[in-house]
């Protein structure tokens, strides 16, 4: 199986050069792991521009859905591929969690905007008729498999996740992160999860979601900070998620991320604070399409921040999408990349390459 996946596609701050090259691989899918539009208001000295002001009716993101498929290097790869998708905040509005807006606004107007984005996500992507909304609803978790190689579980992480802890932002925890009731995923799609890695029989068993899973403490020094916007603000449900893969042991359970508009490889253990602690898991996490800009190779602060986060194994600032070989004995990732999204034509370089070995959990680097 060969596949690539990729996520937050900003259309006004570069061009989807990417899916260009993406359209030329020989692939049997593609992941798209959020962020598939942005929802603010067009603005003026962009590489592109947004037509019309915020995203709040149906019209608003039809509209907005219909200005990014007019782009022929989308077009390219959606008529190449089939594609998987489950969206993430921008689809909707910046960081929501449920019912609750980025800026708190009341419950019942963004249920309507919900709804309203829901409706136009759902009409423009390859969903089964099973996902059709009801009102600010639709079923976005869901199984496929790929023979007996690969299980996949496609996860929603903002439908039924309870509000970001220590008001939102990247901040040192505070009590509500070890909270035993907070949830990304709520209580029905959890239980769904982990009753499907415990009968699953594929030979890898891959979680195509939005936000990281690895706790990555973003501060160097003695001080500790945690985005309170990914797993790390959900502590209680990803040490529930990762025992469960330590005891039940699912065969090779690959992680899929997208959202921080950077690459990073990743060994997942219940306690990323031992060194010593076996890896249970893998995550890749890919970096954007555009969202960002121009990127680097790395922030000369990221090697303050690796220093401090040994179980991870790679990270890069730009620009690109990752793809997938897959065979019962191994998972290969490379990660491709452009060096500009701000001027079209951009090449793209293969940055680096992983595997994982049927059986270890853990990524090993190949170049």
């Amino acid at each position: 199986m060969t596949s690539s996946f990729a996520s937050c596609q900003h259309y006004e701050v570069g061009f989807f050069t990417a899916y260009r090259h993406m359209a030329t691989e020989d692939l049997d899918l593609v992941f798209h792991l959020g962020d598939y539009i942005y929802e603010g208001a067009g603005r003026d000295g962009q590489t592109r521009r947004h037509k019309g002001l915020e995203l709040a009716t149906l019209d608003d993101y039809r509209n907005r859905y219909a200005q990014y498929r007019m782009d022929p290097d989308l077009q390219a790869a959606h008529a190449a591929f089939p594609w998987i998708l489950t969206p993430d905040d921008h689809e909707v509005d910046n960081n929501y969690a449920n019912a609750i807006s980025e800026h708190d606004d009341p419950r019942e107007a963004f249920l309507q905007r919900r709804a309203a984005a829901y409706q136009a996500y759902y009409e423009h992507m390859p969903f089964r008729r099973r996902s059709i909304p009801s009102g600010p609803d639709i079923q976005l978790y869901r199984p496929f498999t790929y023979g007996k190689l690969a299980s996949f579980f496609v996860l929603d992480t903002r439908q039924y996740r309870t509000d970001q802890p220590c008001g939102d932002g990247s901040k040192a925890a505070c009590p509500g992160v070890a909270d035993p009731n907070a949830t990304l995923l709520g209580a029905a799609q959890e239980r769904w999860l982990l009753d499907g890695l415990g009968r699953s029989k594929g030979r890898w068993n891959v979680l195509p979601q939005q936000v990281m899973m690895a706790k990555v403490d973003q501060m160097p020094g003695p001080e500790e900070r945690f985005s309170m916007d990914q797993w790390s603000g959900y502590d209680a449900g990803r040490t529930r998620l990762l025992e469960f893969m330590a005891s039940r042991r699912p065969s090779n359970p690959v992680v899929l991320t997208g959202d921080i508009h950077s690459n990073w490889v990743n060994d997942l253990k219940v306690d990323f604070r031992d060194a010593d602690a076996p890896a249970v898991a893998t995550e890749f996490v890919g970096t954007s399409i555009t969202s960002g800009g121009d990127g680097m190779d790395q922030a000369e602060r990221m090697k303050g921040v690796l220093g401090e986060n040994p179980f991870v194994k790679f990270q890069n600032s730009q620009r690109g999408y990752v793809s997938c070989s897959v065979t019962p004995g191994a998972w290969h990732a490379d990660y491709q990349v452009m060096d500009f999204v701000t001027k079209p034509d951009a090449p793209r370089k293969t940055r680096a390459s992983f595997r994982v070995t049927s059986g270890r959990a853990g990524a090993e680097r190949l170049s």
